[in-house]
């Protein structure tokens, strides 16, 4: 059986919502149980609100945030500041020991900017994104050291450079990478859904496995929309440089974390190849 650890990416909806301690206390009996866990988090609703406090427009297109300068320090203040500072809070109240990075902890996320690309839902020409960044490097050095003394990284979506310029990157993009590089046994995003939908406002739709070509289709019929699509087209990108499942999950309760992992399909939606 594969060893590596388990790679957990939370929304930032999920840690300022109502499943966090259930998902804290599943994280801690892992830890407990003497799996290796890594988690991964963003911090999106708590970007956009604080962008509305300040008098900036957030700008999301093809469910991707366009980071300017002025969006890049407010992403430092939510994503790399409150949002991974309450995670580890809970995770602390939960009985684990979290230690919080982002990407310029010794260069944990290494990253480029990302070149301007055409994306669905953006229409025909190619965006530039801004301050947005391509994950080129993890360092699995510090995180195995804290892993193998029973530490919990919890790892904010910021990349840096080798001079520490800084960006902004999807958590999911940021999670796909850590676990293709630190050989995860499994990848679990966790969302506000419990799962891929085939009708959003049904949470009985659930898709229980989805295959690539599946996943394109309900791209292209429209079953997938906004935030949802990058995450599959992340998800299946990870699945294509060797992540064996991608498992997308939401309003856990106790116990269904690792019912995700040891019975995949169970909850959720499993994405495999």
């Amino acid at each position: 059986m594969n060893k590596g650890p388990v790679i957990i990416k939370l929304g930032g909806e999920v840690v300022q919502g109502p499943h966090m301690a259930a998902i804290a206390a599943d994280v801690a009996e892992m830890r407990a149980e003497g799996t290796p866990v890594v988690l991964v988090h963003g911090g999106g609703p708590q970007a956009t609100d604080l962008q509305k406090r300040l008098g900036q427009t957030p700008k999301i297109v093809g469910g991707r945030r366009i980071t300017d300068q002025d969006t890049l320090e407010v992403m430092k203040m939510t994503v790399a500041g409150k949002v991974n500072v309450d995670l580890c809070a809970a995770l602390v109240a939960a009985g684990t020991k979290p230690v919080g990075l982002h990407g310029a902890s010794a260069c944990t996320v290494l990253a480029t900017k990302r070149p301007a690309k055409v994306v669905v839902g953006g229409g025909p020409d190619p965006i530039d994104f801004g301050f947005v960044g391509d994950v080129i490097g993890v360092n699995d050095a510090l995180i195995a050291l804290l892993t193998a003394d029973g530490y919990v990284p919890v790892l904010a979506c910021l990349g840096s450079d080798a001079k520490g310029n800084l960006f902004n990157i999807n958590a999911d993009a940021v999670a796909n990478q850590v676990a293709i590089r630190l050989d995860a046994r499994a990848l679990v995003l966790v969302t506000d859904v419990p799962g891929v939908l085939r009708d959003v406002s049904d949470p009985s739709s659930r898709i229980g496995k989805m295959t690539l070509e599946d996943g394109k289709r309900a791209i292209e019929e429209g079953v997938v929309t906004k935030g949802m699509i990058p995450k599959l087209e992340e998800s299946f990108a990870a699945i294509a440089e060797g992540v064996r499942a991608v498992h997308i999950v939401g309003r856990l309760s106790r116990g269904d974390l690792a019912r995700a992992v040891e019975e995949p399909g169970s909850v959720g939606t499993v994405l495999v190849a």
